[in-house]
């Protein structure tokens, strides 16, 4: 049976997955960033991570077919469908506190780090550190010079991605809050996420 649940505009959730649980991560409004972290279980210091990520697939950015891989170059989630134009990021560090200070809005702000910590303790847990996520449906161009510029993302309204996971593992996706850069898109308006969960097939 499918779990269906939608994450506020600037918010996270955690989500246990089992061995070969399949989840679906959606826009129910429109374009707008899901910050996924993984952790693996019982020990969540191993985690999904971006850059072993990076080397395993010998790629900048992640495609159908291959895997996201853990801090021990473990494969964690397998990326089984992408029903979406396919740019999504995995370079960029989770906003925080301090990103939103640089920015100009000194005040308290929601970030996914926050979203992070949040979604965890939910489930009475607390994160080893803070790894970098995969930013599904993030678009960041490289410039010829090697600069980074964040572009509204070219995902839209009803598009989706499928993952499979690997292990036993916690996934926390933060619905991202960013509203001063065009993250999620031109409008700079946070927007929510969908996630549907399914189980594993029967052997």
């Amino acid at each position: 049976m499918n779990q269906y649940t939608l994450i506020e505009a600037g918010h996270g959730h955690a989500f246990h997955l089992a061995t070969g649980e399949r989840v679906r991560i959606g826009l129910p409004e429109g374009p707008q960033v899901a910050d996924m972290f993984a952790f693996a279980l019982p020990d969540l210091k191993e985690y999904l991570s971006t850059e072993h990520t990076r080397s395993c697939a010998q790629r900048l950015t992640p495609v159908v077919g291959e895997a996201f891989y853990s801090n021990r170059r473990r494969p964690m989630l397998a990326f089984e469908e992408d029903n979406s134009p396919g740019t999504h990021d995995l370079l960029l560090s989770a906003c925080d506190q301090v990103r939103y200070t640089l920015l100009g809005h000194p005040g308290p702000h929601r970030s996914c780090v926050a979203n992070l910590v949040e979604a965890l303790a939910a489930l009475g847990l607390k994160p080893p550190q803070i790894p970098s996520p995969v930013n599904v449906f993030e678009k960041v161009a490289i410039g010829i010079d090697g600069s980074l510029v964040i572009e509204p993302p070219l995902a839209a309204r009803g598009d989706s991605v499928m993952l499979r996971a690997l292990m036993d593992l916690v996934l926390v996706i933060s619905a991202c809050p960013m509203d001063i850069v065009p993250t999620n898109g031109p409008d700079l308006r946070p927007k929510a996420i969908f996630v549907e969960r399914s189980d594993a097939p029967v052997a």
